[in-house]
């Protein structure tokens, strides 16, 4: 299929400093889908404990297989996209299936109990999950690479307009988290289901929004169409019905982990083996190529360390609120689930602020480097659960902990998140070669699929004071109560952000053979 010109306003020079129309256009389909993924997932552990009867330890790695699963998806519909199907067509038929799942768990949640006596309601819960896995692995990659495409290859607004978009994502997530808080998260387990309808009509409203602009705004700096079917493509109905194989793995998959033995953690190593082979197996690459691909894969190591700790806020976090908090502000119990929706809110407000620190900095040279920028958001991370170690310490049975702390582990997180996720982002868009860009998109989020699983892992060690197990484990480290749960994040998070620190230099170098100056800081 040929491009055609677009139809609308006069294309913006590399020197404006407006940005695309198109950009607003993804800014809000990804607004809504955010309301759907986030304001589900905001209540799921408590949906899974609460309403389906699963103890902590098994909700934990139910969601944490169910998140990987979410992420790991994106290299199937990445792959799909650049071969087949374009970003268009891939983000219609991803955000489709998406509102099918919710619309599944609202039947799932309406007659809701234990499985030994509510087996369908459970089998209902496994299917709405795997229609939405499927749905975002064609969603999630192709919205993401396609805010690059508006924009010419060497254009210095990149960064800022991922940071914008990382606004809608983060907006959506403000919404969602909220409305399904307040009609789910009530105390009565029936209330479950209207929070996945909720979540189903946005992702509805999301897709009808992205259909009825695509064609008139997405379009290139030349105003060349982006994001439409490859021309050479010949599977397009073969893709189609490809889908309910697709739906079925990933359905055995999730069940065989959460119910069985351990399957998304040797299939996240092959995925990896499977991604490096196919691309540096290509011939085609220069040296350039290769130097800017290996800091794509670098930088998405030290990701799974900021996700698999950030990712706590709807798993061990949640737990922690809603037992171990005072969660009473002027007579009336926030529900828990709610407080998830600090990290949205500092980052709705951040974002504008933070694209204006780079591009300014960005003016005057002082830029740091991407990945120096990112070794920030990880020491922040640390800072954040170093303030619950203060929270938690010497804390006696019986006493709450006062919001305050969580309030500013979720800032210090939200600040760390602005500093690594859009920059990473904008990252990979610049670094990936073309005929790999919505592959190499897939690997930013294939960490944070193992970044998810481990997160769930991890959650399944919260010390939960009314259980009389022996204290979990980690690498023979006993964890006896919360002090030493969260120490195990702030170390972690803390050695990750040096390391990254160490080697930003390097990497930089390494952005630069790829002819996209990184601008270094100056003393």
């Amino acid at each position: 299929m040929q491009t055609v010109p677009a139809q609308t306003e006069q294309p913006l020079s590399a020197e404006s400093t407006s940005h695309p129309k198109g950009l607003y256009l993804l800014f809000a389909t990804e607004m809504w889908e955010r309301f759907s993924y986030y304001g589900m997932r905001a209540v799921l552990v408590l949906f899974l404990t609460k309403a389906m009867m699963m103890d902590k330890a098994f909700a934990s790695k139910f969601y944490g297989g169910y998140t990987s699963l979410v992420y790991l998806t994106p290299l199937i519909g990445g792959f799909i996209s650049d071969r087949y199907w374009g970003n268009r067509r891939s983000i219609l038929t991803g955000g489709l299936l998406m509102a099918l799942g919710q619309f599944t768990l609202f039947f799932s949640a309406s007659n809701y109990g234990p499985e030994s006596t509510h087996a369908l309601s459970h089998w209902m819960l496994y299917l709405g999950l795997g229609v939405m896995i499927v749905g975002n692995g064609f969603f999630k990659p192709n919205i993401s690479s396609m805010v690059g495409s508006l924009y010419s290859p060497a254009d210095k607004r990149k960064d800022a307009a991922y940071t914008i978009f990382y606004m809608g994502i983060n907006l959506g997530s403000f919404i969602g988290n909220t409305i399904t808080s307040l009609i789910g998260d009530t105390g009565n387990p029936a209330d479950f289901r209207w929070a996945f309808l909720a979540c189903g009509i946005a992702m509805l409203l999301g897709t009808v929004v992205f259909n009825w602009g695509k064609d008139k705004y997405l379009h290139t700096p030349e105003g060349v169409q982006v994001g439409e079917t490859p021309a050479i493509s010949g599977g397009i109905m073969g893709v189609y019905a490809l889908l309910p194989v697709l739906l079925a793995i990933i359905l055995g998959i999730l069940w065989l982990d959460s119910a069985k033995f351990p399957t998304i953690a040797p299939l996240l190593g092959v995925a990896v083996l499977g991604i490096t082979y196919m691309i540096f197996s290509d011939k085609s690459l220069s040296g350039a190529d290769v130097k800017g691909i290996m800091v794509i894969f670098i930088v998405s190591f030290f990701v799974v360390f900021f996700w698999a700790a950030f990712e706590q806020a709807p798993a061990s976090l949640t737990f922690f609120a809603d037992e171990q908090m005072n969660r009473t502000i002027f007579g009336f119990e926030l529900p828990a689930s709610i407080f998830q929706n600090l990290n949205a809110i500092f980052v709705v407000v951040g974002a504008p602020l933070m694209a204006m620190v780079w591009t300014a900095l960005g003016r005057r040279g002082a830029e740091p480097p991407s990945p120096l920028k990112m070794s920030i958001g990880l020491a922040m991370l640390a800072a954040g659960y170093l303030v619950m170690c203060f929270g938690v310490h010497n804390l006696q049975p019986g006493v709450k902990v006062s919001m305050f702390f969580l309030v500013a582990l979720y800032f210090l997180h939200s600040v760390g998140e602005l500093c690594l996720s859009p920059i990473g982002l904008s990252l990979v868009n610049k670094l990936a070669p073309a005929k790999f860009a919505s592959l190499l998109m897939a690997v930013w989020f294939l960490a944070n699929a193992a970044a998810n699983y481990l997160a769930g892992y991890m959650s399944s060690l919260y010390p939960d004071p009314k259980s009389t197990a022996p204290a979990p484990v980690l690498l023979g480290f006993h964890i006896t109560n919360l002090y030493d749960f969260f120490m195990v994040f702030v170390v972690s998070a803390a050695a990750a952000a040096a390391i990254l620190f160490l080697i930003s230099g390097k990497l930089a170098k390494m952005m630069d053979a790829r002819n996209y100056p990184a601008p270094v800081a100056q003393a």
